[in-house]
């Protein structure tokens, strides 16, 4: 039984909240495109929102700019530069300076939106709950450090990634790679996949704004002709 729920959890949920995110976030583009924005209080109160917005966005950028490069990079690369050990810690240093900016930056939004009465009452549900969803799991990746310095020589590092590398590369067997994986790193993966899962339904649809902007970069020149 208990294989039969780590298989359902890390070997199918994770697929679920992936297509979930790709089609729910092509739906709502289609349909609703006037909903694709970031809903930013701004206008209404700019009290602590510049520092705490710009420390949560550079502490996330980091953040998953890290977790791409650190878990997505094939060992055979990574090995020829560096040990399982030491990029253990060059992950929890950079991981963990980022997650406390990041999350110093989100705490600060928090009781900004949820002090200020002009703030919460034009704040739906959702903006609530995915601010205090990304704030948990914020949380649970700084539990993490303390927990990866039991694991120094860098072997549960290497476990969770190559446990990522299979779900990327859909193998079959993944799920097995995290069962004896301690609970606060099985936490983090559960609700990193359920913030893709809700990301089409709440605010966070516009990271994939953001990501579209990097294709600005790349256009052609455009071209002026004088009357």
């Amino acid at each position: 039984m208990n294989g039969y729920f780590n298989t359902l959890l890390f070997g199918i949920y994770p697929y679920l909240c992936l297509t979930v995110t790709v089609i729910g976030s092509l739906i709502r583009f289609d349909r609703e495109q006037y909903s694709w924005k970031s809903d930013s209080s701004q206008l209404l109160r700019r009290h602590r929102l510049l520092i705490g917005s710009n420390m949560f966005h550079v502490g996330v950028l980091v953040i998953v700019g890290g977790h791409f490069a650190g878990f997505l990079a094939p060992h055979a690369w990574v090995s020829r530069m560096m040990t399982a050990s030491q990029h253990q810690w060059i992950a929890m240093a950079g991981g963990g300076a980022a997650g406390i900016v990041a999350i110093i930056g989100l705490s600060m939004l928090i009781v900004r939106r949820l002090g200020d009465p002009r703030i919460r009452v034009n704040s739906r549900r959702s903006d609530i709950t995915i601010v205090l969803v990304l704030w948990a799991q914020l949380a649970l990746g700084l539990a993490t450090v303390p927990m990866s310095l039991q694991h120094i020589d860098g072997a549960m590092f290497e476990q969770l990634s190559h446990y990522v590398q299979c779900i990327v590369t859909f193998q079959p067997d993944a799920a097995a790679l995290v069962a004896g994986v301690p609970l606060v790193y099985r936490l983090h993966i559960l609700l990193g996949f359920t913030l893709f899962l809700v990301s089409p339904f709440t605010r966070m649809v516009h990271v994939w704004s953001g990501l579209g902007a990097l294709a600005y970069m790349l256009r052609p020149y455009q071209i002026v002709r004088r009357r």
